[in-house]
């Protein structure tokens, strides 16, 4: 029978798929005394859901997910202590797949062809699909993954448990201002790539680019300039989960946390949303540098000159007082030609 791997979903982008098929062991999982003696052939199959998509771009192994690193996790289970049912074989290969760095979701089939059945057949199966929420391991996982999104594509409006404000979704649309940033690889093309696929996710629509600006880095190590534009969305998602499909936009164009203030290829941020005042182990609402950074405040005054800055008041002091420290590049932005 043909096992067929369903899409998974990141900020409304599917991720890519490797997979690894007919992991055989011999192994001792069964019920019965005599399968826990002898052992009988087990075999896997195991489809993870990565983004290759910067290892692709320059060839580079280090950025990969190891597929033999998979078979071996998944032989290692397969081939390990003893349990009863094969459904929690299943589950136990599931765990130590998602458990590798970038990977955010598996399927496993776990084949038992000599199960002590009393009639003739080919074989016994239990395929399961865990991620990194189902998984146990959402809270460990979210940095550089959509946290709190519904990962599940046939249920587009499913909603993570609420622990917070920052949980709570809006009763109707509301607005909101990101802040985008790169200084890594094709800049100008990811940031255009990134509003493409803001505006792809449900429950959130692009309404407006600033013009794009180039600003010199803040703090870190020695690094290049970087290119920077604020775009203001309105949204039906929770503050949370607006800030996890930013993190898998990210993520999706290769950005990779080492450094603290370290170049990066893209960098998302949410400055306001909806006037919110708040903080939370994960985000602060307004953005907390917001009311001192150029980079942020010039294109916000270009797109938005009235717009005020919880708690710091009307932007147009703050940008008129750091605006020498950004040039313009483009504008208008994205480019109509190029949009």
């Amino acid at each position: 029978m043909t096992w067929t791997s369903g899409p998974y979903m990141r900020a409304g982008i599917e991720l890519d798929r490797i997979s690894v098929e007919g992991i055989r062991v011999t192994a001792h999982h069964g019920v019965l005394d005599t399968e826990r003696s002898t052992g009988q052939v087990f075999f896997a199959d195991v489809v993870a859901h990565v983004s290759t998509r910067a290892a692709a771009a320059k060839d580079d192994l280090s950025k990969a997910v190891d597929y033999s690193e998979i078979a071996d996790r998944a032989a290692a289970v397969l081939g390990g202590d003893p349990s009863y049912l094969i459904e929690t074989v299943a589950e136990h290969v599931a765990l130590a797949v998602l458990d590798m760095d970038g990977v955010y979701c598996v399927e496993v089939r776990v084949h038992k062809p000599q199960a002590p059945l009393h009639v003739e057949f080919k074989d016994v199966t239990v395929a399961i699909r865990r991620d990194v929420r189902t998984g146990g391991l959402w809270a460990d996982k979210r940095i550089g993954s959509s946290a709190g999104m519904p990962d599940d594509p046939l249920d587009l409006f499913a909603q993570a448990p609420v622990r917070d404000q920052f949980d709570q979704r809006p009763v109707r649309a509301v607005p909101a201002l990101l802040a985008l940033g790169g200084n890594i690889g094709d800049v100008e093309p990811t940031l255009r790539a990134a509003v493409d696929d803001l505006s792809r996710i449900t429950g959130i629509d692009v309404i407006a680019t600033s013009p794009l600006y180039a600003s010199t880095p803040v703090g870190g190590p020695p690094q290049p300039n970087y290119l920077n534009a604020v775009v203001r969305i309105r949204t039906i998602l929770s503050p949370r989960e607006v800030l996890g499909a930013c993190q898998g936009i990210e993520m999706v164009h290769g950005r990779e946390r080492q450094e603290a203030n370290g170049p990066r290829t893209l960098d998302i941020d949410i400055i306001d949303f909806d006037g919110a005042e708040a903080t939370a182990s994960d985000l602060t609402l307004p953005h907390p540098r917001a009311h001192e950074r150029a980079f942020v405040l010039v294109p916000w005054y270009h797109l938005e000159p009235d717009a005020t800055l919880p708690g710091a008041g009307p932007i147009a002091p703050l940008a008129s007082a750091v605006h020498t420290t950004v040039s313009v590049v483009a504008n208008p932005w994205p480019s109509p030609s190029r949009s």
